[in-house]
């Protein structure tokens, strides 16, 4: 029986043993750590994601585009061949841009013959009035003018690669068969730049927004397509974003998680503290109107409400006091509960002095009385006059606990 039971004692010890893992896991302790963890996790995602979007958002709205092209279609039959482009919103303010004009001409008799011609590129501000098809179409740069919209003027010389009819021939004979094959056309692209680091004053007013092309060279002149290229030249903080992406994206979005995470514990803490202390229960300041209780006797309204009891020491004082009385009667003194308990002290310890000293007991019938007076108790209280006291028994006798002399020797 016993074997049985020590081994039974023996299997409970080790299931126990085995299963503190298990408790230690599934404490209170340990599930507040569990929620506090998962809180954190969401948190630490939810503003990893936050940064991430706010970086992106930075990053399109602070570098512009690259690099901004457009097809120019050229107008004919009326005057010199013209073209207008809208640029929208690809162009940003206190950022310098080159610029350059896109052409691309057939190696023809016409235009070899047309020798150097010129071209007239504007750009408008997107405050300029739309002007009447033909007064626009007689004279675009003159009506640009008058209506104060032009915020960049460029004009340029161009002319076809020349080539002497020995070199054009072997030119033509060597890629015969390309030519023959339509891989290679008698055409030449000239790349003509008009502008070299403009750069456009603050204000949405002063960043264009669309782009005027005048080619002046006679209705004769023969083009396959024009158009416009605007590369922007970044400096500082947008070529070290440009250039080195990965890098800016992880400063950036690490940064601004840095400061989140700490921004939202902060508040957290704050939240938290504040709403703890609302929902602890606080000790209420005492009134300072109403009279301080003496221990032991409650508040001031208690102490009113419940009726007087003469052989209650609820309503003795903490002060010691000295009162006349009358004819040559010794003064009545009072002395408070403390001052007794430590007299009472003092004489039991100078009685164990004297007992250790001389080796005589107290007599028996002295500790008996001593212990009646101990048992008994007396209270007075104050008449109003200040000359008399209202005595709860036959005398005021002495007692051992509370202090009292009697005047009268009793």
């Amino acid at each position: 029986m016993s074997s049985s039971g020590a081994e039974r004692t023996a299997l409970t010890r080790a299931v126990d043993t085995a299963l503190i893992p298990v408790h230690a896991a599934v404490s209170k302790p340990a599930q507040r750590a569990y929620l506090g963890t998962a809180i954190f996790a969401a948190t630490s995602v939810l503003l990893l994601c936050a940064s991430t979007f706010a970086y992106v958002l930075f990053y399109y709205n602070y570098v512009p585009a690259r690099g901004v092209e457009r097809t120019i279609h050229l107008q004919f039959g009326n005057g010199h061949p013209y073209g207008i482009a809208s640029l929208a919103s690809n162009l940003v303010s206190l950022q310098p841009y080159d610029i350059s004009l896109l052409l691309h001409l057939p190696r023809s008799p016409a235009n070899l013959a047309a020798g150097n011609f010129m071209i007239d590129l504007a750009l408008l501000a997107p405050s300029a009035p739309s002007s009447s098809p033909s007064t626009f179409l007689t004279s675009p740069i003159s009506t640009a003018n008058a209506s104060n919209a032009i915020l960049a003027l460029s004009r340029r010389p161009a002319i076809l690669t020349y080539a002497s009819p020995i070199i054009d021939t072997a030119h033509k004979l060597s890629g015969l068969p390309w030519y023959m094959l339509g891989w290679r056309k008698e055409s030449e692209v000239l790349e003509i730049s008009m502008f070299e680091g403009v750069e456009f004053a603050k204000g949405w007013r002063n960043v264009p927004d669309r782009v005027q092309v005048i080619v002046e060279a006679g209705e004769k002149m023969q083009f396959y397509e024009a158009g416009v290229k605007i590369i922007a030249r970044f400096g500082g903080l947008r070529y070290i974003l440009y250039n080195y992406r990965i890098l800016s994206y992880l400063f950036f979005v690490s940064t601004f998680f840095t400061v989140s995470l700490t921004s939202t514990s902060l508040a957290y803490l704050l939240f938290s503290s504040h709403l703890f202390s609302a929902l602890s229960p606080t000790a209420k300041s005492p009134d300072p109107l109403k009279i301080k209780a003496e221990p032991g006797l409650g508040t001031a309204s208690e102490s009113e409400s419940e009726p007087f009891n003469p052989l209650s020491t609820s309503d003795l004082s903490d002060t010691s006091r000295t009162f006349p009385t009358l004819g040559r009667q010794m003064p009545l003194h009072f002395t408070t509960r403390a001052e007794g308990i430590k007299r009472e002290e003092d004489e039991r310890v100078k009685r164990e002095e004297e007992e250790r000293a001389t080796g005589i007991p107290p007599l028996v019938g002295e500790a008996d009385d001593e212990d009646e007076d101990d048992e008994r108790e007396f209270s007075f209280r104050d008449s109003g006059i200040g000359t008399s006291l209202e005595d709860a028994g036959r005398g005021v006798r002495r007692r051992r606990g509370g202090g009292y002399v009697d005047a009268r020797g009793l």
